[in-house]
């Protein structure tokens, strides 16, 4: 079995005061990739740097407490890379990718554009500039398991409020053909909805902090885990964790088949 866990931290230290590292622990994944890290190297100790004796990589953002995004694996990879467009969105801290013989496992945090225009049109150029490359991955024949925090909730059913959103950020109906192209086009799998075609309120894995938003549920499923099909396909289990909260996301477990 390969277990694989995906987490936006919203900052990796306060998760870790809150007991994700433990957690993680006791869950045992082979693999963890976490977004949000707000912090750059210097900040971050041995605990978090390789926590009982995993091997970890980072990209970290320029900007102090912002962005980055980190994997943790039990094996050692074959080989990583560090940012994949040598510009922008690399100076934000938003790619690892490990390599474990055939199989590319992808930490990645994309952009929001909920805060200015600005930053929404820095996203259309990200998704712009990511489609081609996990392309150009997966006709090296490779299969991929992209983890991370989208920031697009694909469909009606992946998010509470969905007609009070449709202009907004994250489910502009541009974001969401960009998902179904991935999809579609592409031939990506969304493994959550490989098991769960059809759950709703159980799949959502982030609560705006306005308001009761946790309280009542009303979330947004915009943290995935998207496979290539030979391995997508050997999901087992899946499993939203919401029983400790360590950030305003929630943890997405998932188990597959060996390749």
């Amino acid at each position: 079995m390969l277990r694989i866990i995906t987490a936006n931290l919203n900052g990796i230290r306060s998760a870790a005061k809150k007991g994700f590292f433990e957690w993680v622990d006791a869950q045992a994944p082979d693999i963890l990739c976490i977004q949000e890290l707000k912090a750059q190297e210097a900040d971050l100790d041995s605990a978090l740097l390789s926590p009982n004796g995993y091997h970890g990589f980072f990209q970290y953002a320029q900007k102090k407490g912002y962005s980055g995004v980190g994997l943790y694996s039990k094996q050692k990879p074959d080989s990583v890379k560090i940012g994949f467009d040598d510009g922008e969105f690399d100076a934000e801290g938003r790619y690892v990718e490990a390599r474990f013989g055939k199989l590319i496992v992808i930490s990645a945090y994309f952009p929001s554009g909920s805060s200015a225009p600005e930053r929404q049109e820095a996203k259309f150029r990200f998704l712009d500039l990511f489609m081609p490359h996990l392309e150009a991955l997966k006709n090296e024949g490779l299969e991929i398991i992209l983890c991370g925090d989208i920031n697009i909730a694909h469909k009606e059913i992946d998010l509470k409020n969905w007609k009070g959103n449709i202009k907004n950020s994250g489910f502009l109906p541009e974001e969401r053909e960009w998902m179904t192209q991935l999809f579609d086009r592409v031939g990506f799998i969304d493994v959550y909805r490989h098991l769960h075609p059809n759950t709703e309120d159980e799949c959502y894995t982030w609560w705006s902090q306005r308001g009761q938003a946790y309280a009542k549920n009303v979330g947004w499923r915009i943290d995935y885990q998207i496979a290539t099909p030979t391995i997508g396909t050997k999901a087992q289990r899946v499993e939203i964790y919401k029983s400790e909260k360590f950030s305003d996301h929630a943890p997405l477990i998932v188990d597959y088949e060996n390749l």
